[in-house]
């Protein structure tokens, strides 16, 4: 096998000020980990350096006016109409270079899904990638410029089947909308229920609409669900949905923030349902478009791609500086002396109304798909 692990150490450092919740630091820090733990001189693998998107291809994801708006946010300009675009918001502020930035994190992920499609490769990771909620003509939940729906629609244009997986704990509203009529697209998303957190969408009911009619499946979960229930929903409902389609091409947002430290979620989950679930989808499908996405501990999130890039590489982590730095370097290690977490697990009758909702979200899809 081929991989590709997509990163700048330019687009690692932009700072989205220092109250902003999204870090892209964190892509560092898998990097490092990566390199720590043997995971980033893969004889399959190359680093590469994304470069800037030419506009005909943003302009797959996004209006032209919008795309103009950027540019001039992106050269410092500040002026009322930005606000209609959803720019200048505390979640999505005017920040400088941002064209360019976000430009290049998509280039990233739109490459991807070339090297997946010309050439060799069989597994691609952009850590800087998986802007879920970015719309048509509006920055959303501190996504600028969608680069899934730019690498899906590149991929329809060569024709072929595609699974989108949004395991990031927020819904992946931007993905949805863009792919609801289209039954070339099958979406997936696991996440919090629109109930208690932003974007406030993504219910059972939401299933596709005209030739899309059941190729979009949401699982909404309630606070508090844990790995147990998290995996239960995706053996039970994701994976046979997966199987049966059978796509050519497996898109994965491998947002790390439903874990139970993450500061913006309700989940309980730990990086052991996680890594479960990415080895199943290397089972699932030969190639494997991966992105990053949520996650805002973000030692713990790094944590979690390392693993993440491992499995995708069929290779285990090992310590290169074991005895030597032990776990200091990076915080929350100290804490399981491992990448992976301590097992969590949710009890008594707190359990119980939790178990109850999933299940029924869980038969309801089961009876819909005849699973």
């Amino acid at each position: 096998m081929h991989s590709i692990f997509y990163y700048s150490k330019e687009l690692a450092k932009f700072d989205f000020g220092p109250d902003h919740f999204f870090k892209p630091e964190r892509a560092q820090k898998t990097l490092e980990l990566c390199r720590r733990y043997g995971l980033a001189e893969l004889e399959q693998m190359t680093i590469k350096n994304p470069i800037p998107l030419q506009k005909e291809k943003l302009l797959l994801g996004h209006s032209a006016d919008y795309l103009d708006v950027l540019l001039r946010v992106g050269k410092g300009e500040i002026f009322q109409e930005m606000l209609s675009y959803g720019i200048g918001t505390k979640d999505n502020p005017p920040l400088r270079g941002i064209y360019d930035w976000s430009s290049k994190c998509a280039a990233a992920t739109w490459g991807g899904m070339i090297e997946l499609l010309d050439n060799s490769y069989d597994v691609i990771f952009n850590p800087l990638g998986g802007f879920h909620h970015a719309l048509y003509s509006q920055a959303e939940g501190f996504c600028y410029i969608n680069d899934i729906v730019i690498a899906i629609k590149e991929g329809l244009n060569r024709n072929i089947r595609i699974t989108y997986l949004d395991i990031d704990a927020h819904h992946g509203n931007g993905v949805q909308d863009v792919f609801y009529d289209d039954d070339r697209v099958q979406f997936i998303s696991v996440h919090e229920s629109g109930k208690y957190i932003y974007p406030y969408s993504g219910f059972v009911g939401e299933s596709g609409e005209g030739k899309g009619k059941g190729f979009t499946i949401n699982i909404p979960l309630p606070p508090k669900t844990d790995d147990e229930l998290y995996l239960g929903a995706f053996y039970s409902v994701i994976k046979p949905l997966i199987k049966e389609f059978s796509p050519d091409v497996l898109v994965a947002q491998l947002g790390a923030d439903s874990l139970v430290s993450d500061p913006l979620t309700d989940l309980m989950t730990t990086n052991n349902s996680y890594i479960e679930i990415v080895g199943e989808l290397k089972k699932l499908c030969n190639k494997i478009l991966a992105t990053g996405g949520g996650g805002y501990d973000i030692y713990r999130t790094a944590r979690c791609w390392t693993l993440a890039w491992g499995i995708l590489n069929n290779t285990e982590p090992r310590d290169e500086f074991a005895g030597l730095v032990g776990g200091m370097m990076f915080g929350p290690e100290m804490e399981v002396s491992s990448l992976h977490d301590e097992p969590y697990l949710v009890t008594g009758p707190e359990k119980d109304k939790i178990r109850k909702e999933v299940n029924e979200t869980v038969e309801f899809l089961i009876k819909r798909h005849h699973l």
